[in-house]
This record gives C-alpha cells, structure tokens and sequence, in this order.
C-alpha cells in the first residue's frame, strides 16, 4: 500500500474516511458535511456522536463510500492510532484499493498517529498459518491511500509522513520478532536481525558469542543461561550521527530473555506460553536504534542486548546459589524467575564502564508487580534524576505509551539485602517487587546521574483486535523516539 498526499478534497476516491472530534461545534461539524454529502443535518446527527471509535457508513448515489470515523472528545495520540487501527483492521475486506483520507480540519501533526494506526491495522498476526487469507486489496501493492491536507500544511505533512512511514516499517519488523514463538526466535535471531539492520542502516552492530561472553566476564548473563540449550548472545549495537563528534551519548539496555520459563523457580503452566515475549525491552531497543539511524537523529546512541533463554536443566542456577556479575559484584540468586534483572545487571555493568553514556535508560518485562500496580494501561518508571523523568513523561503524553513514575528511596535497599552475598535478587515479599527489581538495577548503574528503569510488563505484550490471545505492542519505540527528538532539539516546525 502507497501513500500520497493531496491538497485536492476526495471527491473521486471511491471510499473516503472523514474522522470527526467531538467537540463544543460538532454540530456545526456535521451540518456541513450533511450538506456535502446531501443528507438531512438532522439524520446525520440523530445517528453519529462522534463517540470514541464510532462507526457511520455513508452510501452515496454514484456508489462511493464515506466512512465517518469518531474521535471522541480532546484526542491524543494514542486515540487517533487506536480508532484508525481498529477501523482499518475491521473494515479492510469492505475498503476498495485506493481511500482518501480528509484530514483537512486537522492539523498536520496527526498525521503520524494516524499512518502508525493504518499501517498496524494491516498487520496479520497469522505469521505461520499455512492456509492465509487473500491479502484485502487495500493492503496489497496496489492499494493507495490519499491523505488530503491543506496548502499551508503541505511540507510540515510531507515530514511527519516521512518519519510515520520509517517509524511503521520497523514497527512491522519488530512485531513480527516479538510475535514469533520462541522455537524461531532464539537468541541468535535478534542478534542476526541486528546485524542485518546495522548493515542496511549505517549503524554498527558487534555480537559477543558465549565464549566471548565468558572471556569479557559477564558471569550474570551465564548464568541465567545454564539450562538451556542455545547459547546467549550479548549484542552491542552503535549510532554515531555524521559530522557531530560531540553529539550527547544515550545508552539504552534492553532484556532479551526469548523465552521464559522460570528456570528452577517454575512458572505456572497458564500463560508461560506467552513467555516467548519476554524480550520486549531488547524489541524496543532494536527498533529505536534503526529508527533513530534511519531518521539520522543528532544523538551518538548505544544499545545493549543481553539475550538468553531460561530453561530447566540439570545445570541451571540453583535458588541459593551466588553468582558474579561482569562488575564483580556478587549476587545471590534467591528466584530464578527473577532471571532478567540478573541479566541486565551485566548489560548496565558493561555500558557504564565502556561507553559512559550521558543518559543511561533500561527497558525490561520485568515484574507481575507492576502489572498489579498500573495494569495494562502504563509501564513504571524509575529515575534518579528529576529532569529526565519529566522529559520521558512528557514524550509519554505526547505519544500515549504512558509512564508512571515509582519511588527509588534507599528504604527499599533493605529488600535485596543479602546474608551471602553483595545482594539478592528478589527480596521473597509479596509486595513491592516491582521497586525492589528496580533497587537491584540501580546497583549496577554506579550511580549513573541520569539513569531510568522503564518496567513494561504490562505494556509490550497485551490484548488487542488482532487475536483471542495477548500480542506485541512494540511499546516503547515511539516513546523514545520522541524522547530523543525532543531531548536533543530535533526541529518539529509546523507538525508541533
């Protein structure tokens, strides 16, 4: 499917969608659009609220089709990514080969939400069914859609598309990864799909195999991957912008775990299917260093992987065991299904001694705990530093992949105190556990002065229109994208 854009009204578009807010005029809103499409103001108002996702098909006489697309009230980003996405993904098999899209009363800005939601709304989930549908003709090769902008809103239009279509395609890819069962994604395929988008994008990309591991002494990592039968991979990936040697350093370290089983502390048999998503933080980290090198950001950007599964075996850690970490630092390991912030003890020890990054911020499906804190609507954020949680906070409003912000106090040191050892991995109490694994990281930032934790259990993988089951969000790519666009002065002229 192609995408242009007009400044023409789509008035020969065989389908055209209109998204209507629901705002103080919006009657005035729907006495002019009964005009132009020749229906009573009265009908059209009787049976459309402009309501939140609110469907209201329009048959005119020369057979075309106005698609009326609710907004509901004051609509963020979220919103609009949320009703295309659910309206193209419904109505894909009605919708002819070429849409227009009339975003004429909008400002330009939007027009990402809405590209993200048109081309997620295609997505198939079906990724190993043998017996696929025919692809619905708005979504093949020859689909089109015609987005229609106003004159004076032209070139903000023309970027916001650009970044929307570079931000879609990797979005797609990491889906697909994240969606992926465990027997096709084991660590060496993020570290291939790594490398594959290094080559394509320009960035570098370096891949520590399990001997290289064991000789750079990233003895937590090991660890955690005793019981299984692939070995781990710790992947190294870099994004120097040309021409700016003094560019501001971001380190971004995600967990890579491809398939969870709890090791020796064994997960329940309900659900552990949907550990195959336990590397949404590597996923969000994956994408955000292509996108940010395909958008050629001005920020000099590394991102760390530490990838493995955690399986039972008769070699995998024992609950007691003391383990090293690439810091030195002993821990002992109390959990085995605490597994990924022992592994991401050895991704922060190794960026903050090698790259010493100006902003150091970690991304994990780390704890149930901040599920049953925040649910299914934000992911925790902990930071030591007060202007960096505002800048995150705000990229999360700006976005709609929420953020909310937990204590770090030293109270909760208490909790991973160790008998044994330099610490413990889980504190055993049923409560705070999501800010006890987050205590735990902070050791092995060295008192990084501009650290974050984003803890996205609950918001990497979740339910959505395409399946009976949980899938991949790809959280946390359009919050950091817009973080670094933001932190470091990208200009956003007229898209805002």
């Amino acid at each position: 499917m192609q995408i242009r854009l007009t400044p023409h009204q789509p008035l020969s578009a065989p389908t055209v969608v209109i998204p209507v807010e629901k705002t103080d005029d919006v009657t005035e809103t729907l006495n002019r659009l009964a005009n132009r499409f020749s229906i009573p103001s009265s009908v059209l108002e009787h049976d459309f609220k402009a309501d939140f996702k609110e469907v209201l098909p329009l048959y005119q006489a020369d057979g075309r089709k106005i698609y009326l697309l609710g907004l509901g009230k004051e609509p963020t980003a979220m919103v609009w990514l949320r009703a295309f996405r659910e309206f193209f993904f419904r109505q894909k098999e009605r919708l002819t080969a070429t849409v227009g899209l009339d975003l004429s009363g909008f400002s330009a800005h939007v027009i990402e939400s809405v590209v993200l939601g048109i081309r997620w709304g295609g997505y198939d989930l079906k990724l190993h069914v043998t017996d696929k549908p025919k692809t619905a003709d708005f979504y093949t090769e020859e689909g089109l859609l015609e987005i229609y902008t106003p004159d004076n809103q032209q070139k903000a239009a023309e970027e916001v598309l650009a970044r929307a279509e570079a931000i879609a395609a990797t979005h797609r890819q990491i889906l697909d990864l994240m969606n992926s069962p465990s027997n096709y994604k084991i660590p060496q395929v993020l570290a291939d799909w790594a490398v594959a988008s290094g080559q394509q994008y320009g960035y570098s990309v370096t891949v520590f195999d399990k001997a290289e591991i064991e000789r750079q002494g990233l003895l937590a990592l090991l660890s955690v991957n005793k019981g299984s039968e692939h070995p781990p991979v710790f992947i190294i990936a870099e994004y120097k912008p040309d021409n700016l040697p003094d560019a501001k350093k971001v380190g971004l370290v995600g967990k890579g775990v491809t398939f969870d089983t709890g090791g020796i502390s064994i997960k329940p048999s309900t659900g552990m299917h949907l550990m195959k998503s336990d590397m949404g933080g590597a996923a969000a980290v994956l994408g955000t260093m292509e996108v940010a090198a395909k958008l050629q950001l001005p920020v000099h950007l590394i991102g760390i992987i530490p990838s493995t599964e955690n399986m039972v075996d008769g070699a995998a850690t024992k609950p007691g065991d003391v383990i090293g970490s690439y810091l030195g630092k002993t821990i002992e390991v109390i959990d085995t299904d605490a597994e990924g912030r022992i592994i991401l003890a050895d991704g922060l020890g190794y960026m903050v001694r090698n790259f010493q990054p100006d902003v150091l911020i970690d991304l994990a499906t780390l704890t149930g705990s901040v599920i049953g804190t925040l649910g299914y609507h934000a992911a925790g954020l902990f930071s030591n530093n007060d202007e960096l949680t505002s800048q995150l906070l705000k990229s999360a409003t700006e976005t709609g992949e929420r953020l909310w912000p937990l204590p770090l106090w030293d109270v909760y040191k208490e909790d991973i105190q160790s008998d044994v050892a330099d610490l413990k991995n889980f504190s055993g109490k049923p409560m705070a556990g999501a800010i006890s694994a987050a205590k735990f990281l902070e050791v092995f930032t060295e008192s990084h002065p501009a650290w974050a934790h984003l803890d996205i259990a609950g918001m990497a993988f979740t339910d959505t229109e395409f399946g009976t089951q949980k899938n991949a969000t790809g959280f946390g790519i359009r919050l950091l994208i817009d973080f670094l666009r933001s932190e470091f002065r990208v200009e956003k002229g007229a898209d805002g």
